[in-house]
């Protein structure tokens, strides 16, 4: 597994950093990619070690944790999010300048001011959008 940041790997190495790997073994161990034996013989080895080095050697055949690789992608989805609703509301504006300039031109051409019928639509369609945005599919 590759830790996190690069990092020297004759850097001194905290008890937070032996106990992060430790808690790697334990996961793949419990997903079945280590047996008992190298499971204990890796993690014997996590508490002699006193480099990232020596610990990055102890994970490198072993996928990222899901848990890590969830975390190190939200800052990603987050402006993925943003960027979406940024999009919905730009499609609104859009649909809005549309429609109350229809509305605009039959008020002007029957000469009279029509009722504001863009309100109906329009709020309808804010609704969703602030919805969508409290309520999004991919939350879990």
């Amino acid at each position: 597994m590759a830790n996190v940041p690069a990092r020297p790997d004759d850097q001194r190495a905290s008890d937070a950093d032996r106990e992060a790997v430790a808690e790697d073994l334990r996961d793949a161990f419990g997903e079945g990619r280590l047996d008992v034996d190298e499971y204990q013989r890796r993690l014997d080895a996590v508490w002699t070690s006193a480099t990232y080095g020596e610990l990055d050697r102890l994970t490198s055949d072993l996928p990222i944790p899901a848990e890590r690789h969830e975390k190190s992608a939200a800052p990603e989805k987050r402006r993925n999010d943003v960027r979406a609703l940024l999009d919905m509301w730009k499609t609104w504006l859009g649909g809005a300048v549309v429609m109350i300039g229809i509305w605009g031109i039959s008020s002007l051409s029957s000469g009279e001011l029509q009722d504001f019928w863009p309100a109906i639509p329009l709020g309808i369609w804010a609704i969703v959008v602030i919805a969508s945005a409290f309520w999004n599919d991919d939350k879990s």
